[in-house]
């Protein structure tokens, strides 16, 4: 059950939001989990910074997800995080942060896991 949310300082047309979501559902799996639980949220044009820049291709992803997984999966997985938006959006993998928030409470059709 992870949520992947795309903060990016730029436009996201919806054939790369398809593009992306398909990348980060088989990317998912690193972490033990599949596509058909996986939540993608996109916010383009946001205002970010790093290093005191406002850099033209900047993003910050968050993953929320159901359990935990080793650091060594964590590490994985911010590569194919990082690689899928270097391919589709152009970012540099030094341009983006990857914020983990493994959770114990996940709640889902009035219920929780």
């Amino acid at each position: 059950m992870p949520f992947i949310n795309t903060k990016y300082s730029g436009e996201i047309t919806p054939e790369q939001e398809v593009n992306i979501k398909t990348d980060l559902g088989a990317a998912a799996a690193i972490i033990g989990k599949s596509e058909n639980w996986l939540m993608v949220g996109f916010e383009p044009n946001c205002s970010l910074y790093f290093k005191g820049e406002k850099s033209e291709k900047i993003a910050f992803v968050e993953v929320s997800a159901f359990g935990s997984a080793s650091s060594s999966a964590y590490d994985r997985l911010t590569g194919a995080i990082c690689e899928t938006l270097g391919t589709h959006l152009g970012v540099p993998a030094d341009k983006i942060y990857v914020k983990y928030s493994p959770t114990d409470h996940w709640g889902w059709n009035g219920g929780n896991f």
